[in-house]
């Protein structure tokens, strides 16, 4: 079974000794049940210590780095063994080889170790220095005074201006619109760009700006403690004794940013790692990768291995010891008080150390190094890079590389990550006529996208009325903001583009009091009169106006859903509602967001009769919705179709592709993103993951947790009828010791492809405890799922619901605050630098600019990462087992004495020098095929994904050819040796040579088998292999110098040896012998694999050498597709929002205000106007290529 799917131990553990410490000391903080502030009050507040606003995403400070980085570093248990080494190698009567041949290496690795850890805990104290450091107002004794964020304390009153980050989880108490109204952008806590409207208390909007009042202002606050609900909030504010009632829409959320409100005061709640931003944020938790943890039960199994192995030859050593010990004792006496039992028990420990190569400590030098390489080689690839802004790809961690090579699941956010946070005006119908796209003489689709200056009216004709009045309904909006040179903000992104494109063919929204609206219609200024608004909301899905124009004429004016609208038209309108459905279904084939237009002339008499009853409903104590409902339903009948328009929400580049490369991988990709249902399915089809083969889309939006517990059973039997009532669950141990349980649901097979949406209303059932079994059940069975609606602590348990059932490697990929927690729960993290901040990024482990550059980072990258792991690993433990091995055969021929087969200098430079870099060489660039044949052929990917290239049965494989290689290379030399004499009749056969010979063949066979495993030779590769022998003999040479023996007579006693024994032919022709041996069994061997059971990347290998390079994929604009579906609408308003805009006290008299963004370049402005297609029209029935 995968070992990839615990992490976090060390946390919490460390968590645990902490919460310890502090109960002896007293410190333990208690567990707040409700807050309760007073403002302007800090002695008041700081009775209850509240947290300040300082927020830390650090780990260590300068006090806690040493022992909590050594504690984390030594949880691996192969530092902690050679820690143990290290001290017995202190031990004289114990140790065989120097100290420093333990010490020298394991301060290098721990080391090297430290520094990343602190490198990469730099930038995050940098990051919230920057943040902490900050700037704003703070109410103090009266007086404004600037401080810095960390400062801000509960019960502070803080001033905001225009554009300004919010600091802090706010109570609104004023602002400078009226109706103490302020606009926010929550884009950083639940990914919409749309602006949210909050409103002070009347009692607390009074005061202004005063700051004599608010100084005074000592209002009390009892509200709910610090938790992570963004869309609740439940609280009372006293002021002089009388007792108000606080929701969410009365505060201001930190990672708000304020937007078109000029100044506005706020009473902090909740500081720093009490608001709902870093509730949210979930834990920084120490992510280790799958082979981490397999590595870790390997060396587990290898101390018992080492165990076994001494033990047998310390039962050898005493057998010897007592039958033939005695005989040696006449001119090797023994110490006074050393019996045959003690020499046996110190042959044991003294085997520990001759035999630890079984786990070199640079194995994880080599481990470190090859890591960074991979993840500088992630930094500078040149096809991640975004030139727009300026965006390279960046590995902001280097431990986790050759997981991205094993991804199963993809977790992904929908806006900014997927979308481009756009909304681009693309088509509509009117009248029967489809108007849209452009396209060039090759018949590629040309996107005009800059924003004309100058109107079009030779778009409209001026004697088609039917053209003039859809222009006219679209660009009237009930809800526009207009800031700036004409640039809208609606509460509806949607609503801004349709009126933005109305404005560019003639029909500007120029300005609007609470009783009018106006219009520049084909230059001509026209004032409309508005009568009433008919609110939108979820059940209605459509918002309605009633205006009259100049000449007295009355009008209502109605968009909506296709199929609500629809049931409320005229029967005349027949005809024209099926041209303009067949229009609705290629839009929706295209996944385009639609809405439909209608009009209806009203009757000055019934309208006068209708505003009485609408006064007296609107008044009415009880039924006051129900009242409203049916006054809507009898005025918006009989109504004329004028179109349907078709709203983009624009797809960041090859999102769709890269979402089929990535499914073609077999990884499953799931959208969970805080946008609203309708949203999430039109991106689901326009990403091509939602298809209309689909067998079927379940949708889930139930109430309550039986009647979701129903539709998700019902959609499990249907996919699958023969499955089992109960999950088929499979239950086994892990981790260290085997002493974690872990349960894995086993897949079920699906005929057909089936798709799952569902809500988080619903999801919030779905994950509680008796019900998760059954989401994942069923989620598992579709192809794709989407979670709309769903809060960033329910992201973080979905990913933790499929990594703890399904022992699956996950990532998770998103680009604003409200993903933070579900990257962070993940096995890797991706942040996208996008529209949404940077907090992502900076919580991230990768990151990039665009959601397409992560099938290179998987399918190249991660692939490779993984590959080069894989092979290091084997050939790593190939190489050590083969070189232990040999000393333990040598043992039977020393009489157990835990002499050491090969010269002292061997032993420390043969994995530190002579095969250290040839190996990283092979690990650093080795690569089966090049990066565009890995494009072609996603399904490389799969072996990664089950874990084939290292495991369990791998190591064993490892260690059984080690066995092999060991015999040969000890009883060949030995047989070759054995009674031999020089060619001039010297004795050759001593310890020394035999030891050359022995140490010679090793090298030759390990570099040689290294050529075998390297499918990619560069000049690196080639000057590693051949530089190291090269080393080696002149080392080798060296040691073994008359000049060195004179110079360091006991440190180099091989002297002459390498001379004396290299110039005979009878060595050579043994060391070609056993290289021979051990080396043709491996190539015949994976001969026959190959044509037997040839693995896809034998295949494609084989594939490489007979076809030329692949040319990149052209890109091609997707087909058309026919949508049978009802097309999903566009329309996201807040429910309300109508009343506010008809108020008396809605609009302040018109003023010259600031320009919103002073630097057009800033990134602020950037994001500022919207970018529309212009449109053509296109004759009716037409396709495009």
């Amino acid at each position: 079974m995968d070992e990839g799917v615990k992490y976090g131990e060390t946390e919490l553990k460390m968590e645990s000794v902490v919460t310890y410490v502090r109960r002896l000391l007293g410190r333990e903080k208690k567990k707040e049940e409700e807050r309760h502030l007073r403002a302007n009050d800090r002695t008041f507040n700081g009775s209850f210590r509240y947290t300040n606003n300082a927020i830390k995403t650090s780990k260590y400070n300068i006090i806690t780095f040493l022992p909590l980085n050594l504690f984390e570093q030594f949880t691996r248990l192969a530092n902690a063994y050679f820690l143990f080494l290290f001290c017995l190698q202190l031990i004289p009567r114990v140790s065989s080889l120097s100290w420093f041949t333990t010490a020298v290496p394991l301060i290098l690795v721990l080391s090297i170790t430290g520094v990343k850890d602190a490198s990469d805990d730099i930038k995050r104290h940098r990051s919230d220095k920057q943040v902490n450091n900050r700037k704003v107002d703070v109410l103090v004794d009266g007086q404004l005074k600037k401080e810095k964020w960390r400062n801000v304390q509960v019960g502070d009153i803080i001033k905001l201006e225009n554009n300004q980050f919010v600091t802090a989880d706010l109570l609104l108490l004023s602002s400078s619109e009226p109706l103490n109204l302020v606009y926010v952008e929550t884009a950083e806590l639940d990914g919409e760009t749309n602006l949210k409207v909050k409103q002070a208390l009347t009692v607390t909007g009074e005061m202004g700006n005063s700051t004599e009042v608010l100084g005074a202002f000592k209002g009390e606050v009892r509200c709910e403690p610090p938790n992570n609900r963004l869309d609740k909030f439940k609280g009372a504010l006293t002021v002089d004794k009388q007792v108000y009632s606080l929701d969410n829409d009365k505060v201001l959320l930190r990672g708000c940013t304020l937007r078109n409100t000029e100044w506005c005061f706020g009473l902090v709640i909740f500081g720093g790692p009490d608001t709902k931003l870093m509730q949210n944020s979930g834990k920084t938790k120490f992510k280790r990768t799958s082979i981490d943890h397999l590595m870790n039960i390997l060396v587990l199994c290898i101390f018992g291995f080492l165990a076994t192995m001494c033990a047998i030859l310390t039962v050898g050593n005493a057998v010897w010891e007592v039958k033939e010990g005695s005989v040696f004792t006449v001119f090797l006496p023994r110490e006074d008080d050393t019996s045959a039992g003690l020499s046996s028990f110190l042959t044991f420990w003294s085997y520990v150390i001759v035999l630890n190569t079984v786990v070199p400590i640079s194995l994880y030098v080599s481990v470190e190094f090859i890591r960074l390489g991979n993840s500088f080689f992630i930094d500078w690839d040149r096809k991640m890079y975004y030139p727009k802004n300026d965006t390279p790809a960046q590995a902001r961690t280097t431990t986790l590389n050759e997981d991205l090579g094993r991804i199963k699941y993809i977790f992904s956010d929908k806006t900014g990550t997927l979308t481009q946070n756009i909304m681009v005006f693309n088509r509509c119908s009117i009248n029967g006529k489809a108007f849209g796209e452009l396209f060039d003489f090759s018949g590629q689709r040309v996107e005009i996208t800059e924003v004309r200056k100058n109107t079009d009216p030779g778009f409209v004709p001026s004697s088609d009325t039917t053209l003039q009045s859809f222009m006219f309904q679209q660009g009237f909006s009930s809800s526009l903001v207009i800031s700036g040179e004409l640039h809208y903000q609606a509460q509806s992104p949607d609503e801004g583009a349709l009126v933005t494109a109305a404005r560019n063919f003639g029909f500007v929204f120029r300005s609007r009091t609470p009783e009018t609206v106006t219009l520049m219609e084909m230059g001509r200024k026209v004032i409309y009169e508005l009568v009433a608004v008919l609110d939108f909301n979820n059940v209605r899905k459509r918002m309605s106006v009633i205006v009259r124009s100049p000449d007295g004429k009355l009008l209502l004016l109605c968009k909506g859903a296709d199929t609500i609208v629809y049931e409320r038209l005229h029967p005349s309108c027949d005809n024209l509602m099926k041209v303009t459905t067949n229009h609705l279904n290629e839009y929706a084939g295209d996944g385009l967001r639609t809405l439909v237009l209608a009009y209806k002339d009203l009757d000055k008499s019934y309208l006068e009769e209708w505003k009485q009853r609408h006064h007296e409903a609107c008044t009415a104590i009880d039924g006051r919705e129900e009242r409203l409902d049916e006054l809507y339903e009898e005025i918006e009948k009989d109504l004329m179709l004028l179109g349907a328009t078709a709203v983009e929400d624009k797809l960041q580049d090859g999102v769709p592709q890269t979402i089929e490369q990535l499914a073609k991988a077999d990884i499953k990709i799931w959208v969970l993103t805080g946008d609203k249902q309708e949203t999430a399915e039109n991106i689901g089809y326009s990403c091509n993951m939602l298809r209309e083969e689909m067998k079927d889309v379940f949708i889930v939006a139930a109430n309550t947790a039986d009647e979701v517990r129903e539709e998700l059973q019902n959609a499990r039997r249907k996919m699958c009828p023969d499955a089992a009532e109960t999950p088929h669950v499979t239950t086994s141990r892990a981790g260290l010791f085997w002493l974690q349980k872990t349960q894995t649901v086993q897949d079920e097979k699906v005929d057909g492809d089936y798709g799952l949406v569902i809500n988080g209303h619903s999801l919030a059932f779905a994950l509680e405890k008796d019900m998760r079994m059954e989401l994942l059940r069923t989620a598992c069975m579709c192809q794709t799922v989407i979670c709309c609606r769903v809060t960033p602590l329910q992201k973080a348990q979905v990913v933790e619901l499929v990594k703890k059932y399904k022992q699956a490697v996950t990532l998770a990929i998103g680009d604003g605050a409200n993903d933070v927690s579900m990257i962070k729960a993940a096995h890797v993290g991706v942040g996208i630098s996008g529209h949404e901040g940077m907090q992502a990024v900076i919580s991230s482990d990768f990151s990039f600019a665009q959601f397409r550059y992560l099938q290179r980072l998987l399918l190249v990258h991660g692939r490779w990462s993984y590959l080069r792991m894989c092979k290091f690993l084997r050939y790593f433990f190939y190489k050590n087992f083969t070189f232990t091995f040999v000393h333990f055969w040598y043992a039977f021929f020393c009489g157990f004495s835990a002499q050491t087969v090969y010269d002292e200098w061997f032993i420390t430079c043969y994995n530190l020098v002579y095969t250290a870099l040839p190996v990283l060489g092979m690990s650093l660039f080795d690569q089966d095929v090049n990066d565009r044949w890995s494009f072609r052929y996603p399904q490389l990917y799969s072996p990664g994904q089950q874990n084939l290239y290292f495991n369990k049965k791998v190591f064993v494989r490892c260690m059984m050819h080690s066995w092999y290689s060991s015999l040969i290379l000890f009883f060949i030399p030995w047989a070759a040796m054995h009674d031999t004499v020089r060619d001039d009749g010297k004795d050759i056969a001593d310890y020394q040579s035999f030891a050359l010979l022995a140490q010679t063949c090793l090298l030759v066979v390990v570099s040689v088998q290294l050529c075998l495993d390297t499918y990619y030779w560069t000049a690196v590769n080639q000057f590693f292999m051949w530089g190291s022998l090269a080393a080696y003999f002149a080392v080798s040479f060296t040691m073994y110098s008359n000049g060195m023996f004179l110079i360091f007579t006991s440190a180099f006693p091989f002297v002459g040896v390498a001379r004396n024994s290299l110039n005979q032919p009878n060595v050579w022709l043994t060391i070609f012998l056993a290289s021979l041996l051990c080396l043709l069994p491996v190539v015949a061997f994976r001969f026959i694999l190959i044509q037997l059971r040839p693995t896809i990347n034998d295949k494609l290998r084989h594939k490489v050498q007979m076809e030329a390079l692949p040319a990149p994929a052209p890109r091609r604009p997707p087909p058309r597709r026919i949508s049978t579906r009802r097309s999903g609408y566009a329309f996201s308003h807040a429910q309300g929002y109508g009343n506010l805009v008809t108020s008396k006290n809605f609009l302040r008299p018109l003023k010259k205000r600031t320009a919103l963004f002073v630097q057009t370049d800033s990134p602020l402005a950037q994001n500022e106007p919207q970018h529309y297609r212009s449109i053509a029209e296109e004759p009716e029935g037409s396709q495009s290529p």
